[in-house]
């Protein structure tokens, strides 16, 4: 026997001692990644209101230096898409028997159109009541009330052209039945005749409930398709007025002749978009930003 024979069983006992430390060194490591992965799931599932304000805020100060066009054209897209809320409403009362939960079940078609704008990133004017506040209220300036009201104005208007497109579709294009259209009418008159007093009261819980969900997604929760479905169902089976939604609504009574423009401009409209405003801007921004105002302002106090 040689000598390299003897030094053979040696070298494979270090050889094993050696795959064993590596196999160790691995499975921390394969450990502590694990433990990073989760921690990072926990952090973005438990974020802290103060973080959530950041994130609102990083997104509302993304929206107003977007250029003018692209609001534009994205506002247009969320008009004619929430058309889909009154669509799906309409459906759903077509195919279901008639009975006392109607109502109830009926409301879920008006989560189509929503889900639709939110998930697609659509610009939509009631999502923007708190996301674009709150970079202001950290820091008040005219540059930044210009680029609200610029921010403003132009979703607001791109939305209205949008819903004049989808009502100019429902009114004279023949894509729905007439079952359908009869039920996107009745559906119409009812959540535009409370007048301007009801309307208006009945347009902040709207606000709010808009203004949440946008804050509530940013949180970092999971299930947000499904949080979309809840606050949106809600506003619907509550009797709430959403302007945009609301907006479809009055544009296919104008363009069908069953109401008029001057009720339609002072009875809904305006008191409509005023009390969605104030839900998601005067009640849910200020709110928001009160439980974390010292907390921005002075960290190093908290």
């Amino acid at each position: 026997m040689t000598p390299q024979d003897y030094d053979e069983p040696i070298r494979t006992a270090a050889q094993r001692e050696e795959d064993a430390q590596a196999a160790q060194q691995a499975d921390t490591e394969e450990l502590a990644e694990e433990e990073k992965e989760q921690e990072a799931v926990d952090v973005a599932s438990h974020l802290s209101a103060k973080m959530v304000y950041h994130v609102v805020r990083h997104e509302g100060e993304e929206e107003l230096n977007r250029p003018t066009n692209s609001l534009f054209w994205s506002g247009i897209a969320a008009g004619i898409c929430i058309s889909l809320s009154v669509i799906g409403e309409a459906i759903f009362a077509e195919g279901l028997p008639v009975s006392d939960w109607l109502f109830l079940v009926e409301s879920l078609g008006y989560t189509f159109g929503f889900l639709i704008v939110i998930v697609g990133r659509m610009q939509l004017f009631t999502e923007n009541t708190i996301t674009t506040v709150l970079p202001f209220l950290a820091e008040p300036s005219v540059d930044k009330l210009w680029s609200i009201g610029r921010l403003w104005g132009v979703v607001i208007c791109a939305n209205v052209i949008g819903c004049f497109i989808a009502a100019f579709f429902l009114a004279y294009i023949p894509a729905f039945d007439p079952g359908v259209l009869e039920h996107v009418r009745t559906i119409s008159i009812h959540a535009t005749e409370h007048g301007a007093w009801v309307g208006f009261c009945k347009a902040i819980p709207a606000g709010l409930l808009i203004a949440a969900l946008v804050w509530m997604m940013a949180s970092g929760a999971s299930g947000n398709f499904l949080l979309i479905i809840i606050m949106t169902w809600l506003i619907a089976a509550g009797g709430f007025t959403h302007i945009i939604a609301g907006t479809v609504e009055m544009a296919y009574l104008l363009l069908t002749g069953d109401m008029g423009v001057s009720y339609a401009i002072f009875g809904f409209w305006l008191p409509v978009l005023a009390g969605n405003v104030v839900g998601g801007t005067m009640v849910f921004a200020l709110i928001t930003w009160g439980q974390v105002r010292d907390e921005v302002i002075n960290p190093l106090e908290t």
